[in-house]
């Protein structure tokens, strides 16, 4: 059984001609409601409070949301914007409370989230929605959370706002140089593990364990995941190899760390983006 956390609202905006674009829920969505592979508990976000967002974001970048002025040429001001980000915090939130149930918990939801910074929307992200539900659990007392990021872009936002954190550990895989030029370097308590575009398949899989084996060797008690689906080989704004059943090998990988984690949506814009979560869920729950 998988817990998938959704909401028909987060696909009311969207800006033209933009890759990060309702269809992505749409048909996710769908594809998953009509496979047979998988038993799936739907789930509706929850509520998310002005405490829980005051512990990652400033009050100026909340009330900036509220601004009718785009934040880049990436990242628009779509009507409403904070209450459709809202939304997709909460539905991390909703994951995570799953998650502590010992139900691996997955939150398909828009938009993304790890590239947003306190006080700074960029790249598609408009609130953190894995720092947020990452700080929410500290507050709960859980003392070891590890973020695990596998979007093909570094989560400069996550990594800035853990970096530093005692308890918490950040750990990227993502191609560099790309967007936004920041995770070549790890420090502290993050971890990143850089990949040159265009790298053959073996080579992304080989950083991609030796991530997992970091992880592993951190003992969280806790993994957030930051679950972007753009490494793919067919995506069309990065440039990687990766392959239907890598996506399934890390839902794998994850499920025997033994610990309890939960995901959130992040990138990828490929045709075949319904099929990468659906393999990445079965390895989730352990087909």
């Amino acid at each position: 059984m998988m817990v998938v956390i959704t909401d028909p609202r987060c696909t009311e905006y969207h800006a033209p001609n933009h890759p990060e674009h309702p269809s992505r829920i749409l048909r996710s969505v769908d594809f998953l409601q009509d496979q047979k592979f998988l038993p799936i508990q739907w789930e509706s976000p929850g509520t998310i409070s002005e405490t829980q967002l005051l512990r990652v974001h400033t009050r100026y970048h909340l009330e900036r949301l509220l601004i009718p002025v785009d934040f880049d040429l990436d990242t628009k001001a779509c009507p409403n914007i904070r209450h459709y980000a809202e939304l997709s915090a909460a539905g991390m939130l909703r994951a995570l409370d799953f998650a502590l149930q010992g139900m691996p918990a997955f939150s398909l939801m828009r938009p993304p989230g790890h590239h947003a910074m306190p006080e700074r929307a960029m790249g598609f992200c408009y609130l953190n929605n894995v720092a947020i539900a990452a700080l929410e659990a500290r507050s709960r007392g859980i003392r070891r959370i590890a973020v695990f990021d596998f979007d093909v872009h570094h989560g400069n936002g996550t990594e800035h706002i853990l970096y530093g954190q005692e308890g918490f550990a950040y750990f990227s895989v993502h191609q560099f140089p790309a967007y936004p030029g920041t995770g070549y370097e790890s420090q502290q308590n993050v971890w990143n593990y850089p990949v040159l575009p265009g790298a053959d398949r073996e080579t992304y899989q080989d950083a991609l364990k030796q991530a997992l084996d970091r992880l592993h060797a951190f003992a969280p008690d806790l993994v957030m995941v930051s679950a972007g689906f753009d490494a793919y080989r067919n995506d069309p704004i990065a440039n990687e190899n990766l392959e239907e059943e890598d996506y399934h090998w890390l839902g794998q990988q994850l499920r025997k760390l033994g610990v309890p984690f939960c995901s959130a949506l992040e990138g990828g814009y490929s045709e075949e983006l319904p099929q990468l979560i659906l393999a990445y869920l079965l390895g989730c729950a352990g087909h």
